[in-house]
């Protein structure tokens, strides 16, 4: 378990935000004043971000978030599995890289082209997939 972890962009649905979690022994060391910034705790931002607290800690939406990057992931093996390009298919609940063989700048322009934004990793032969963690099977198959 870490000392010090951060944490920022997912919080607040993409609005700029940015926290810090910190064991006792660590946050003991911290005194009044000795962390703050004249951006902190902006109302609308921090309204955001509850709504995200929320929605993730409603019953069952991290295992629906789990189930669908299965889903996600199963789609693509059964779509993407048999072309040579492929390496692999891997990630974490809807976080998804697709491994190639071949620079992947050229599969982002054409999904661009289609509609569907998606990015590089890695050495720049990975197409990253993060959709929306609130994103539909539905959508998942017309993606």
């Amino acid at each position: 378990q870490p000392d010090i972890m951060t944490l920022a962009k997912p919080l607040a649905g993409g609005l700029p935000i940015g926290a810090v979690l910190l064991t006792d022994k660590v946050a003991g060391a911290i005194g009044p004043g000795d962390h703050g910034s004249t951006f902190a705790g902006g109302p609308l931002v921090c309204h955001a971000a509850l709504a995200v607290l929320d929605r993730i800690q409603a019953p069952g939406f991290l295992e629906s978030v789990t189930s669908k990057g299965h889903y996600l992931k199963s789609l693509l093996t059964e779509k993407l599995g048999k072309n040579a390009h492929v390496k692999e298919i891997r990630g974490s609940g809807l976080l998804v890289g697709v491994e190639l063989d071949v620079p992947a700048a050229p599969m982002v322009g054409a999904a661009l082209r289609a509609g569907l934004l998606i990015l590089t990793a890695g050495k720049g032969n990975i197409l990253r997939l993060a959709p929306p963690l609130i994103i539909s099977q539905g959508e998942l198959e017309q993606a």
